[in-house]
């Protein structure tokens, strides 16, 4: 979309005092078409990794714009010049990563004000995302994704996998017991809740005047109740994704959902799994899929190939085309081999397994 019609279109959507809202029902599956597609958020955006991502069938990325540096928040033309990119070589811009709110662990964070609770660091940091939201909208792309997290994700060793490749693990049993503190020190429920509170209360009405969809990352893995290295997660529960979905009733606040981390929060994935999407989707909060699959449930799961794990996903995407979600949907975390360290071939599986998926059920509804 030209910038000055999205611009226009993204005025009409309401101000930053308040969030607008959507009640529309989705249309049943049978009766309507499918618009969700595969894509990627493979770094860096550059024209081989974008020549790599035509060339196995993705039209649609989610981008990563040059590090503003000391300046703290990309300019309209970092983002235009990278939507721009992305469109020279066939890839349409969805969506970009933010700077910071990265999946990384606090402490090795340079600006970890805003999950720290730091004010008037914070505030700072904040005004920052302002700046990148309105670039976005001036650049005419629709959404950006981060993350709300102290301690990254958690893994413990990597175990054998087929081929001669090795799956990312967590067992929480074989973790360590009693880990060091963080720079954050010990954050309960309420204190996880209140930062949260604070910069959803502060970026989301930004985002809705703008028009342009903020989708977060649920944290990986979920943990016991008393947290792990002090630290308790939040959005590592269903109930912990109902409950920030419904911090901002606005159409412009979401997920960036990964089908494997919500796995990992269940007991009975396989079977669980399905309500979950439905009351999230149904709600019009995914704006993001990764599409990846586990073999076990909470606290104890490997990392596999989609076409082997306990999740089956073909019904997945059945259940996402059933509350009509219409962006992208990316292989994630696939498994690593010796003889793919940029895991390429890892992630060409997933986009070949993905684009099948999705063909078959256009076939056959």
């Amino acid at each position: 979309m030209h910038r000055r019609t999205f611009l226009a279109t993204a005025a009409m959507g309401g101000g930053a005092a308040s969030c607008t809202t959507s009640t529309t029902a989705p249309e049943p599956a049978a009766t309507r078409e499918m618009k969700m597609h595969v894509g990627a958020q493979r770094s860096p955006t550059d024209v081989e990794m974008l020549q790599f991502l035509k060339r196995h069938g993705v039209d649609h990325c989610c981008g990563y714009p040059p590090h503003p540096g000391e300046r703290g928040h990309w300019l309209p033309e970092d983002v235009e010049k990278t939507r721009e990119l992305c469109e020279s070589e066939g890839v349409a811009l969805d969506m970009v990563a933010l700077p910071f709110l990265a999946s990384s662990h606090i402490d090795r964070e340079s600006r970890g004000a805003i999950m720290l609770g730091q004010s008037p660091e914070r505030d700072k940091d904040i005004d920052d995302i302002h700046k990148m939201i309105r670039a976005c909208a001036e650049a005419g792309v629709p959404a950006f994704k981060y993350n709300m997290s102290i301690l990254g994700v958690l893994r413990t060793e990597r175990t054998p996998g087929r081929g001669g490749s090795t799956y990312s693990t967590w067992r929480l049993d074989e973790a360590d017991a009693d880990p060091p503190l963080t720079r954050a020190g010990r954050v309960n429920e309420e204190e996880a809740w209140e930062r949260i509170t604070y910069f959803l209360d502060r970026v989301i009405p930004v985002a809705d005047e703008y028009g342009i969809r903020a989708a977060c990352h649920p944290h990986d893995p979920g943990v016991p109740p008393e947290g792990y290295q002090g630290v308790a997660r939040v959005l590592g529960t269903p109930e912990g994704l109902y409950r920030f979905m419904q911090i901002q009733e606005c159409p412009h606040h979401g997920f960036n959902l990964c089908l494997g981390t919500t796995a990992e929060m269940l007991q009975d994935p396989a079977t669980e799994i399905h309500d979950v999407l439905r009351r999230i989707g149904s709600a019009g909060k995914i704006f993001n899929i990764h599409f990846r699959n586990i073999r076990g449930s909470r606290n104890s799961f490997q990392e596999v190939y989609p076409d082997e794990g306990d999740l089956n996903m073909v019904d997945l995407a059945r259940t996402l085309w059933e509350v009509d979600y219409p962006y992208m949907v990316m292989p994630d975390h696939v498994p690593l081999h010796p003889d793919d360290p940029r895991r390429r071939q890892g992630f060409a599986y997933g986009f070949g397994y993905i684009k099948g998926v999705l063909q078959a059920l256009r076939e056959t509804a």
